[in-house]
């Protein structure tokens, strides 16, 4: 869960890329192949993790850095919840292999975890409490050492204590009263471990309390296959509707947890549903959207975890093939340097640091799905949501996502567009070289607009005119050709005002690539 702006930048900033570097656009493909996944853990393991404090490095150059600053040793290694996931990477890589050195860092990271953090409920977060009952559940699952089986059992009853009526049911985020609030991040992560606890220990109460919490989860976060991140305020709360890929991950695995245990077919509607709207409306030609550094790097790893375990139970071959396109992503994208993979799959990792938790995300989709032997470049299904783009703010302002206009395809799509030095990055990955007709669906109330297009960094269109539409509502397309290279592209549509006017523009998607 989102702590504070200073923990997790959300907002798709196209200088945001700067924390891994944007880098030139790599040719490399590789086959995703079993080779592929032990060279993405090795590398991982090799540039993040310290053997002598039996714990992972926040940061790839292991400095401390203003952007994360959070964990032992002032932010050196990482903190409570990240070294959950990073753990649980390192369980993704046993369970592939079966490897004796994964099984003793298994052992290892506990050992250092809790030397770094010796009482952990000196944690007010329920949610980091939770994400470390859950791995500890999946330890025990995978060497069983009860005392992970005892540490996550008293861990539930520790967050569980904070279920109370208000907002109708659900467990508060923190315990100690501050920023008052109920979560998906707190609550679905605690379906998962009754599941498994009930499943470990025989005791039907941790059924009860599974479905209690999923109950409510339903009624206040979930409407159809949208799904809201938390409730807050006073009287019955609030909905906030904020998308992120874990949410619909963590909601997706409790969902087939509880279908796994009561064979209640609906609880495997909403399973679907939850993959389903991820793969739909938060890629960009069905590779998971890039989410933000920090926190927010970490969260498509939380949802490939559930989505591969989605995929397992139904056999959907669909969910197997965007599991495997995007660990071919990942793996293409990945740093020749040090071979270690970015936060964001769809372009290259660039040069400057990385952050531990977006490379977990990496070796950890190439852990989880049966390597399909492909070798070449991903371009996926030709379509580029503007909403999933990166969008270059001048100021921290002059563009925006906005969804209130109907008409439009994804999520929503790009608007309050008029300042200079804005514009819509994407990353656009192509199988050959070739040229495309690339189609732009926009809408422009305000009359005439003109912005520039840039293709890898050349101009193409230095005053394209997008003509005028009747209203806001009234979504039209413009299409022109674009040179492109097998691998990576970058195509720009840019505010430059000496080239344009400020009438604004509204963005839907670009198709045809």
């Amino acid at each position: 869960m989102l702590k504070n702006v200073g923990k997790c930048l959300l907002v798709t900033v196209l200088a945001a890329c700067s924390f891994a570097g944007v880098g030139a656009a790599p040719r490399q493909a590789a086959a995703f192949t079993s080779s592929n996944a032990d060279s993405a853990m090795n590398a991982f393991v090799n540039v993040f993790y310290d053997p002598g404090a039996k714990y992972f490095y926040t940061n790839s150059d292991h400095q401390i850095h203003s952007e994360h600053a959070f964990g032992p040793d002032g932010g050196k290694y990482t903190d409570f919840w990240w070294e959950a996931q990073l753990w649980e990477t390192v369980m993704d890589a046993y369970e592939r292999t079966h490897n004796s050195t994964y099984r003793t860092m298994i052992d290892e990271i506990y050992t250092g975890f809790n030397q770094k953090y010796p009482n952990m409920m000196a944690n007010d977060f329920n949610d980091d409490l939770g994400w470390w009952a859950l791995a500890c559940m999946r330890a025990y699952e995978l060497t069983g050492t009860e005392e992970y089986r005892n540490r996550a059992s008293f861990l539930f009853d520790q967050i569980y204590s904070f279920y109370d009526n208000t907002y109708g049911g659900g467990i508060w985020w923190k315990r100690d009263g501050t920023s008052p609030q109920k979560n998906m991040a707190t609550n679905a992560p605690m379906v998962i471990t009754a599941v498994k606890l009930k499943n470990a220990t025989g005791n039907s109460a941790y059924l009860t309390k599974a479905q209690n919490i999923y109950g409510w989860i339903k009624s206040r976060l979930s409407s159809g296959s949208k799904l809201q991140d938390h409730v807050e305020g006073s009287g019955n709360g609030t909905a906030v509707d904020w998308d992120f890929s874990y949410n619909y991950g963590t909601y997706m695995g409790a969902a087939l947890s509880l279908y796994k245990e009561t064979h209640n077919a609906a609880y495997l509607t909403d399973a679907n549903n939850s993959a389903n709207y991820v793969i739909s409306k938060m890629t960009l030609s069905n590779t998971l959207m890039y989410e933000g550094e920090n926190d927010g790097a970490g969260f498509k790893m939380i949802f490939m975890r559930y989505l591969n375990q989605l995929r397992l139970e139904t056999g959907n071959s669909s969910y197997l093939t965007f599991l495997q396109q995007n660990a071919t992503q990942a793996y293409n994208h990945r740093r020749n340097s040090d071979q270690i993979i970015g936060s964001d799959w769809t372009g290259p990792t660039g040069s400057g640091y990385v952050q531990s938790l977006a490379a977990a995300a990496g070796a950890s989709v190439l852990q989880l799905v049966p390597a399909d032997g492909y070798t070449g470049f991903i371009a996926g299904n030709g379509v580029y949501e503007a909403e999933n783009a990166l969008l270059t703010k001048n100021g921290g302002g002059g563009i925006f996502n906005e969804s209130s206009t109907a008409g439009y395809s994804g999520r929503g799509y790009v608007a309050g567009w008029n300042t200079n030095g804005t514009g819509i990055t994407f990353n656009v990955n192509q199988n050959s070289d070739s040229t495309r007709t690339m189609t732009i669906r926009y809408a422009a109330g305000a009359g005439n607009a003109s912005r520039y297009i840039s293709v890898n960094g050349s101009v193409i269109a230095p005053n394209q005119v997008f003509n005028a539409t009747n209203g806001w509502g009234d979504w039209q397309t413009l299409t022109l050709n674009v040179n492109l290279k097998a691998g990576f592209n970058t195509i720009v549509i840019g505010y430059d005002s000496s080239k344009g006017n400020a009438n604004y523009l509204n963005v839907d998607q670009i198709f045809g690539l």
